[in-house]
């Protein structure tokens, strides 16, 4: 099919890793943007409003190969009072409406829509060992997931083969969580966050961009499927393994109720954590680049 790519979401850390290997791939990549049409580090760009649905930008675009959505306000920056959460789920299901809307409305409609999730739809489990087939939890983030996802899911209904993508903690220079992680830790003033038993599903960034090509190019994929790596860590491993990394001590633990002192309800987002495997991924043939928190570590922080 011709006609380019299309990312919203793309000048975000992973949109902007996306697009750089989609085009060292010679693929055509359009990114709209909330500002005015034109172009951006060689990209093109147009404008989209997302309170105004999704004819006018489907117009300009015509027909595209596929559409990716990466956009979505970061859960990270800042605490989840009321208008806060509002930002968080506008952002989101409206955006994702507003895609759909647009597919509606190119012509050919495109083969596949490829809708950004996270690993927070399984809620805080344990050590459970979770797949695509668990079910989703109760808490705020769970629930944010499972609304988007259902949102993404109406893509079929026109259709158009939708993949959801489960994203787990993204590793990668330049930006994401461990670009925050970075700084305290350098300083020798890391730790364990509270008990430090709690589970982190993470993925390189180039895992990340890898496993959506994958996605791509396999005509047979759709539904759910976690983007993790097949070897999750605890919170006290992932400390310990990036102090190593660093060569730094890590001695300086935050305590539980000091976080939720500080962050409120989104210091759960720290605290607890899901053991999410790629069983999807691995069963469908994706190789992974970096499987080990270790050598992922080393290529994100050097």
């Amino acid at each position: 099919m011709n006609g380019p790519i299309v990312i919203a979401g793309g000048t975000g850390f992973i949109g902007q890793a996306l697009t750089r290997e989609l085009k060292s791939r010679g693929r055509d990549v359009l990114l709209l943007s909330r500002g005015p049409s034109g172009s951006r580090d060689g990209f093109p760009l147009v404008h989209w409003d997302v309170k105004a649905g999704g004819g006018a930008w489907a117009k300009e675009v015509g027909a595209a190969q596929a559409v990716i959505n990466l956009a979505g306000e970061s859960v990270a920056d800042g605490r989840w009072t009321k208008n806060r959460k509002k930002m968080l789920w506008e952002s989101r299901i409206m955006t994702t409406r507003a895609l759909i809307d647009g597919m509606e409305h190119l012509s050919p409609r495109p083969p596949i829509f490829i809708n950004a999730s996270a690993v927070g739809f399984y809620g805080s489990r344990g050590d459970e060992d979770l797949n695509e087939g668990a079910s989703s939890g109760s808490d705020f983030l769970a629930q944010l997931c499972r609304a988007w996802e259902k949102e993404a899911v109406s893509a079929e209904k026109i259709g158009v083969r939708t993949v959801r993508i489960r994203i787990g903690i993204v590793l990668g220079r330049g930006g994401g969580a461990l670009a925050k992680m970075l700084f305290p830790f350098r300083l020798g003033l890391g730790g364990r966050l509270g008990s430090g038993k709690q589970w982190m599903s993470w993925i390189h960034l180039d895992d990340l961009t890898g496993l959506i090509l994958f996605i791509l190019n396999q005509e047979n994929i759709r539904g759910a499927i976690n983007a993790t790596a097949p070897n999750p860590a605890t919170n006290e491993e992932f400390t310990k393994t990036l102090a190593a990394v660093l060569n730094r001590p890590a001695f300086f633990g935050v305590p539980g109720p000091f976080l939720r002192l500080a962050l409120g309800e989104m210091a759960d987002m720290l605290l607890t954590g899901q053991r999410v495997l790629p069983k999807k991924a691995l069963a469908l043939g994706y190789k992974f680049r970096y499987p080990t928190l270790k050598e992922a570590l080393i290529k994100a922080c050097h």
